[in-house]
């Protein structure tokens, strides 16, 4: 499941990879939906609106420079603070789906965060908009054995592949070069890539500190592999997705952390910070990191919430 952390822990000979390809999306025709066919559908995001919302404003307005590893970076770093990874409406059960514009409506104009299936979709469109090659990836949570439910993007700037990780609880703040033992400081912790063999396909694997987070490979990706991948993290009755909490963002005091029943706080060259919290103080929590919820939706979360604490269902 394309998330970090499970509610539990609470802070969770190499081959040579193929060369990054990015082929121009076919057209799709007007009666085609969304993630069906061989289109992304990257016409349906408005990539200026998205821009102004994470920051990236004279970006936004056509003063676009030429695609570079600070480009790209400063792309990935403005999206991680400004976006809030959540899964509340999953969690709720009101969920629009990760159509393109359905994410551009969810994560842009309603505020309502989400997880890996939109952040990725997003920001690959708006790099390929920026001008950078990129190629769509599906990844393993954890467990080499769990479903291909995470998504990540691979671009090319300056001549090197980067894995862009926008859609992971905690997430990467720029993106790491796509090489054996690359590696990212986190606040005081260590991210690190390892090229592996997956019975005869390389794998990338994403650590933290020594614990892996996901393992990533490079075959296609399909729109309809994210339509398959979202069913089952929003609609499968064991997936954390709809049986935790799960909001996170890196906020300027930190990384951030909101389940159910507790608060983590990770701060660079400090312990971390972890408190029990009530219900009240979870749906407060979900709003301080950009949730938007109205007084409606802010009850029926507490509701879910207190079944959750509870151990039953609402």
């Amino acid at each position: 499941m394309p998330t970090e952390p499970t509610p539990a822990e609470q802070p969770a000979e190499p081959m040579p990879a193929e060369p990054a390809r990015s082929r121009p999306s076919p057209s799709a025709s007007p009666a085609e939906p969304p993630l069906t066919g061989a289109s992304w559908r990257t016409d349906l995001f408005d990539i200026p609106e998205y821009l102004r919302m994470i920051g990236m404003v004279e970006v936004a307005d056509g003063n676009r420079p030429e695609p570079s590893v600070e480009l790209l970076s400063a792309l990935h770093e403005a999206h991680v603070r400004a976006l809030p990874f959540a899964n509340v409406d999953a969690l709720m059960g009101t969920h629009p789906g990760v159509a393109p514009d359905a994410v551009q409506d969810q994560l842009v104009r309603r505020g309502r965060g989400g997880y890996c299936f939109e952040h990725a979709q997003i920001f690959a469109a708006a790099a390929e908009h920026l001008g950078f090659p990129v190629r769509r990836a599906l990844g393993r949570v954890h467990s080499p054995t769990n479903t291909r439910t995470h998504m990540t993007v691979l671009a090319e700037a300056g001549g090197r592949r980067w894995m862009c990780d926008p859609g992971f609880g905690y997430s990467l703040l720029r993106p790491l070069a796509l090489e054996d033992g690359a590696t990212q400081d986190l606040g005081g912790r260590t991210a690190r890539l390892a090229l592996l063999d997956d019975d005869g396909a390389p794998v990338w694997e994403l650590s933290r500190d020594g614990a892996v987070e996901h393992r990533t490979d490079e075959l296609p990706v399909k729109p309809a592999d994210v339509r398959a991948g979202h069913f089952v993290t929003s609609r499968e009755p064991h997936s954390p997705f709809v049986n935790h909490l799960m909001v996170m963002r890196h906020m300027p005091y930190g990384h951030v952390t909101i389940t159910e029943g507790a608060r983590t706080v990770r701060t660079a060259g400090r312990p971390t910070e972890h408190a029990q919290i009530s219900v009240d103080q979870a749906v407060d929590g979900v709003r301080e990191l950009g949730v938007r919820l109205g007084e409606e939706d802010r009850e029926r979360l507490a509701a879910r919430l207190d079944a959750l604490r509870r151990g039953g269902a609402a």
